[in-house]
């Protein structure tokens, strides 16, 4: 690898072993076996290094679940095996990303005081939301992007909601069938979907 890459696998794995704040430019430098001075030339700074890092990681993370979800889900199955399937992976998937998880609710408690970060994040939310609308199966050509992006945020919320449950009590979180049952029981309770409505965005 060169230099950059290099510095950006370092930070990765700081970023996991020490967290968001505690990592320095000399930990990066050590754990990528390349010069301090390198930082600056590549990045600007620690924080824009560790910004990219942390934002590769995540897209790193969402291609293996896309991935895993390729090979794992019937083509033929249903919006409901496709939903509980996918969120089966998921789930399978925290205890081995837990560091990742654990940065990422450190992030966000800094992202108020540090105008960067909330740039670096809220440009990369949307395509988030849209990745997450795509892996369960959203029909976007049919939904239209407002209606797709939104399902999309739905799932996000979901998605780190449940995260941070299983890092409070991985024993407590609800299973991907118990997940399928609540949306179920739920919808219910909001009678039924008006076809014809669209939201004012659209």
């Amino acid at each position: 690898m060169g230099n950059r890459e290099d510095l950006l696998d370092g930070a990765r794995r700081c970023l996991l072993e020490k967290g968001y704040t505690r990592t320095t430019a000399r930990d990066i430098a050590q754990a990528s076996g390349v010069s301090l001075a390198a930082i600056g030339y590549h990045f600007g700074s620690k924080d824009v290094l560790l910004n990219e890092a942390l934002r590769g990681a995540i897209e790193e993370w969402g291609d293996q679940i896309a991935a895993a979800m390729a090979a794992a889900t019937p083509a033929d199955a249903d919006p409901a095996e496709r939903f509980a399937a996918t969120w089966a992976n998921i789930l399978d998937t925290f205890a081995t990303t837990r560091p990742l998880w654990a940065v990422q609710f450190e992030v966000l408690a800094h992202i108020e005081r540090t105008p960067e970060l909330r740039g670096v994040f809220a440009a990369a939310n949307r395509q988030a939301r849209l990745g997450l609308a795509e892996l369960f199966g959203v029909d976007a050509a049919s939904l239209g992007p407002h209606r797709t992006e939104m399902i999309g945020a739905y799932l996000q919320a979901l998605l780190s909601g449940t995260a941070a449950q299983w890092l409070m009590d991985p024993g407590g979180v609800p299973s991907a069938a118990d997940l399928l049952d609540a949306v179920r029981v739920f919808s219910a309770e909001l009678g039924p979907y008006a076809t014809g409505a669209r939201p004012a965005a659209e």
